[in-house]
């Protein structure tokens, strides 16, 4: 009996039921691939600077963060979870924990930065200010809402079964991943896989908040 091997430490647990990885093109092949491989990289190399994440690209530091609205899958706090253009940085620091119950990495990284979050928000200081958004992928609301409950979390989750936002809209594959937005819409960090510890996750979160305030 085949045993499956684990992802590496750090990377993230990859998509249920994604495709196993294609099989080995035949060498007739490899020429026309190598030329194909030159004709695309002229055209990349043609459109660098141009500000745009090509098709397929993740979410990375430097881009304005997509916008989405979605039902929250927790019993408290509003009905939708909604992230919005903020320009003129008039919005809040924001950061997005993107897991789900399906996932392994999330269950271990979960529970320390939920507790985190608590802290924070119980001492009503500046890192309280700070939205902390959850998104439960591929889950039915109620899988999402058990699981938020389960890992102590007490945020809003948006729910995303179809991974429309994680996928879709952040072209992320898989989960863990920890996005960390500025009070502009800006997006300042992203973390992938579970690397994220209570003090790595607080010290990102301080870096959110402008000087002098």
């Amino acid at each position: 009996m085949s045993t499956a091997v684990p992802a590496p430490s750090g990377a993230p647990d990859p998509v249920p039921g994604a495709s196993p990885p294609p099989r080995k093109p035949r060498k007739v092949f490899l020429l026309v691939g190598t030329v194909l491989a030159v004709a695309i990289g002229i055209g990349l190399f043609t459109s660098v600077g141009s500000g745009k994440n090509s098709p397929g690209q993740e979410v990375a530091a430097g881009d304005a963060v997509p916008t989405f609205s979605a039902p929250n899958v927790q019993p408290t706090g509003p009905r939708e979870v909604s992230v919005s253009a903020t320009p003129g940085g008039a919005g809040s620091p924001t950061v997005l924990l993107f897991f789900g119950a399906w996932c392994t990495a999330c269950r271990s990284e979960l529970p320390p930065i939920t507790a985190a979050v608590k802290r924070q928000d119980e001492a009503h200081g500046r890192l309280a200010g700070i939205r902390v958004i959850g998104v439960d992928t591929l889950d039915a609301p109620s899988t999402g809402r058990s699981f938020s409950q389960e890992e102590g979390v007490t945020f809003p989750v948006a729910s995303d079964p179809d991974a429309s936002i994680t996928q879709g809209a952040f072209r992320f594959q898989g989960d863990p991943f920890t996005v960390f937005v500025d009070r502009g819409g800006r997006v300042v960090r992203v973390v992938i896989g579970a690397q994220l510890t209570a003090a790595s996750f607080t010290a990102d979160e301080r870096a959110l908040i402008p000087s002098g305030t």
